[in-house]
């Protein structure tokens, strides 16, 4: 993973973007083309908005992301801030420590990042219980009742 430059985002904090090498790889092409092509200025933007002078808008994002998701025939409301709340819950899934979490979401309280992190039933069905791990319970083979192993 590399870490892209730094946007500023909402209550002026900084956000970060972890982004798969070979997509950084991508970019940079795509960078390096649309300058040869003239179809973008020197010191525009990435992703130029309607003036290449000015970056994408959030409502041009946000169009983007709804035809994004119409194309994955995705039927649930979504917005870029769908992108934050899945990023937040695959590393949750992946066994990624929430305070880790935490520092890539911005955040300064974890109460914050817990209400990002929607946490898959696949998952809270696959915890198993620190007692089950301790094998002191054991069922009798006939009864089915649970029974002290001593």
């Amino acid at each position: 993973m590399c870490e892209s430059p730094s946007a500023k985002a909402g209550g002026g904090r900084y956000r970060n973007a972890m982004l798969p090498a070979d997509l950084l790889t991508l970019l940079r092409e795509w960078w390096k083309v649309g300058h040869q092509q003239g179809v973008m200025h020197r010191d525009g933007w990435l992703f130029p908005g309607q003036h290449a002078m000015k970056p994408i808008s959030t409502r041009q994002l946000h169009r983007i992301v709804v035809e994004a998701a119409q194309a994955a025939e995705i039927t649930k409301r979504v917005g870029p801030h769908t992108l934050r709340h899945s990023f937040a819950t695959h590393l949750l899934e992946d066994g990624v420590d929430i305070r880790v979490i935490q520092v890539l979401l911005g955040h300064a309280k974890l109460d914050n990042t817990a209400f990002y992190t929607k946490v898959a039933t696949r998952t809270v069905r696959n915890v198993t219980s620190p007692l089950d791990k301790l094998g002191m319970f054991k069922a009798p083979e006939r009864t089915g009742e649970i029974a002290p192993t001593g």
